[in-house]
Parts: C-alpha cells; sequence; structure tokens
C-alpha cells in the first residue's frame, strides 16, 4: 500500500500552468491489471488505485499519510534546463553571438 506524492506536469495539450502546483498523493498497483476473457478489457479489483487526493504543500501531503499511517514516496518535480526566450531576442542588437552572416 505504498503511497506516491508528486507534483504533477503540465499536459502536451495545454499552454497554462493550471493544476500544477499541487500536490497529489496516489497509490501504487498492489498487481497489474488483468485482461477480462469476455471482452479484452483490462481490469483491475483494487479500488485504491481509482483514489487521488491534492494538495496545496507537500507538507500537507506527508503530514496526511503519516497520521494514516501510509507508507509513501515522494517525486520531486523536474525543474526546466533553460529559460523560455522570447522570438525578438533572436534579433536583438546587442546580441553576443551574430546568427547570420
Amino acid at each position: 500500500m505504498l503511497a506516491r506524492i508528486y507534483q504533477p506536469a503540465k499536459s502536451a495539450m495545454q499552454s497554462g500552468k493550471a493544476r500544477t502546483r499541487q500536490w497529489v498523493l496516489e497509490f501504487e498497483p498492489e498487481r497489474p491489471r488483468e485482461i477480462e476473457p469476455l471482452m479484452g478489457w483490462t481490469a483491475s479489483t483494487d479500488m485504491r488505485q481509482q483514489v487521488s487526493l491534492d494538495f496545496d504543500t507537500m507538507e500537507e501531503a506527508v503530514a496526511y499519510a503519516k497520521a494514516n499511517n501510509i507508507p509513501f514516496q515522494i517525486y520531486e518535480p523536474h525543474q526546466p534546463a533553460a529559460k523560455a526566450k522570447a522570438y525578438s531576442d533572436n534579433f536583438k542588437f546587442d546580441r553576443k553571438i551574430p546568427w547570420s552572416h
């Protein structure tokens, strides 16, 4: 019954940062999903997989897990390596390295 605490990344279909500042507590699956013989869909009898709790801070999520005796693992969010620049920065007069001839 191990839980993951992480900060979700934004999806590729959104440009804003909605719901990326919250922390999520989700349970790891206890066993793999099974294929139903009738329809061929994947199914699971583990109800904890459907539980997802949102918290404003990582400390709140950790406090909840400790209060309820839930073993957890924290996944820190990745920080972008480079800062995004504006397109107009390519044509600045005082560029350090010329971009053309």
